[in-house]
């Protein structure tokens, strides 16, 4: 595997280099679990300048977490989900961008957003200068081992800011 290198330094005629950090890691923290009891869940969702959204999920059944790391610059493939997702930052600050208007909000370290999933397709890039660490609960993620983002276009137009 090629890794590209950085802070490569020279010491007695040796060299010693870095990696590069992957740009977006993603570690799964728990496997995907079913609840034993049946559930249900309803959320009201309402976004600074937008009308009220509900999001219904009639079947709970299969979650994962993850806990992801954005180096600074770097941008999350626009993407959607099967459906919704908790997301909590952990340190540093994401810029999350929906495609409905391009709007954009920046969420930093200790505060929570929730992603409506269902289609909705969203991007998210790290604007700050140090590296950003977040948890995302997948809800209604599709047993075995089918995946949690759904890669999808972003709309003509959109600028995703960089800083």
């Amino acid at each position: 595997m090629l890794r590209r290198l950085r802070n490569v330094t020279l010491f007695g005629g040796n060299a010693h280099a870095e990696p590069t950090p992957t740009p977006v890691a993603i570690e799964m923290l728990t496997p995907r679990a079913a609840f034993t009891d049946q559930a249900s869940m309803q959320i009201r969702l309402k976004a600074d300048g937008h009308g009220t959204d509900v999001i219904k999920v009639s079947d709970l059944s299969n979650i994962v977490t993850t806990r992801v790391i954005v180096q600074p610059g770097a941008q999350i493939p626009w993407h959607t989900h099967p459906g919704p997702v908790f997301v909590t930052i952990a340190q540093g600050e994401l810029t999350y961008i929906s495609s409905e208007g391009c709007s954009s909000r920046l969420y930093p370290a200790g505060t929570a957003f929730v992603d409506p999933g269902h289609g909705h397709v969203h991007t998210a890039v790290n604007t700050g200068v140090s590296v950003a660490v977040f948890t995302a609960t997948f809800f209604e993620a599709p047993a075995g081992t089918a995946p949690i983002s759904i890669p999808a276009d972003g709309p003509a137009g959109c600028k995703v800011p960089t800083s």
